[in-house]
């Protein structure tokens, strides 16, 4: 996960099942500005050059699964991209890495959901990759509200209400669901709450990430309070 990012862990270490630990790698990042599309990608540019170290630094600790803590890589470069970054991890490591891309294409898959809402903390750069990668994998994207975080550290400060309107903005009858990108972001609490009102899927990253690497390394755990994934499927 980023160095700036105060969330992910939090939100994680909340939905863990007992006798699980997550154990965090952080990529340092150095310039936590996000203003505008240009400073957005030099921002996604120098986590790659740090992003090695940090998978090198928490696999001493042997762990059975891995984890991107963050979003915005995993959805670079459509469908594609996401597939290389994905294998570019497992050849660095060995493990398979649950990322917010892939884990929300299958929870979409999982849910029965075809046309979606999203919400996002980024740049419009930000927000034109993720439309990709979800149209790339057959979805319909109705719409993609980013918030325009100017800050990395920013986008964990945007208030709990201000995320519920996001999430509302973008939903109506013609979307079966709600999604949301950016792992610093506040919003698995957000969505679980305004999925029961809904009645329709609301999905926070973290919360599917989690639910996603779970499932995959064979854990069963219905786990409440956190959305349907993780207390049905």
């Amino acid at each position: 996960m980023p160095s700036t990012n105060t969330v992910v862990e939090d939100e994680y270490n909340l939905m863990r099942p007992p006798g699980i630990s997550v154990h965090a790698g952080r990529i340092h990042m150095r310039n936590e500005s996000l203003a505008g599309d240009e400073r957005f990608e030099q921002f996604l540019e120098e986590l790659r050059q740090e992003l090695g170290g940090a998978i090198d630094r928490v696999m001493t600790v042997k762990p059975d699964g891995m984890i991107m803590g963050m979003s915005a890589e995993t959805f670079w470069g459509g469908v594609e991209g996401s597939e290389k970054f994905t294998a570019w991890v497992q050849e660095r490591c060995g493990l398979t890495p649950a990322t917010g891309a892939a884990a929300c294409g299958a929870a979409l898959r999982e849910l029965g959901a075809r046309r979606i809402g999203v919400i996002t903390p980024y740049q419009p750069v930000g927000d034109d990759q993720v439309r990709q990668f979800f149209e790339g994998l057959g979805f319909e994207v109705e719409t993609v509200l980013g918030l325009k975080c100017p800050s990395a550290t920013s986008i964990a400060e945007v208030p709990l209400d201000e995320v519920e309107r996001a999430f509302r903005a973008v939903n109506s009858s013609r979307v079966d669901a709600l999604v949301q990108a950016g792992t610093n972001l506040p919003a698995v609490a957000v969505a679980a709450d305004l999925e029961a009102r809904l009645g329709k899927p609301v999905l926070a990253i973290n919360a599917v990430t989690f639910w996603h690497a779970l499932r995959r390394n064979g854990f069963t755990d219905r786990i409440s309070g956190f959305g349907r994934l993780l207390e049905e499927r």
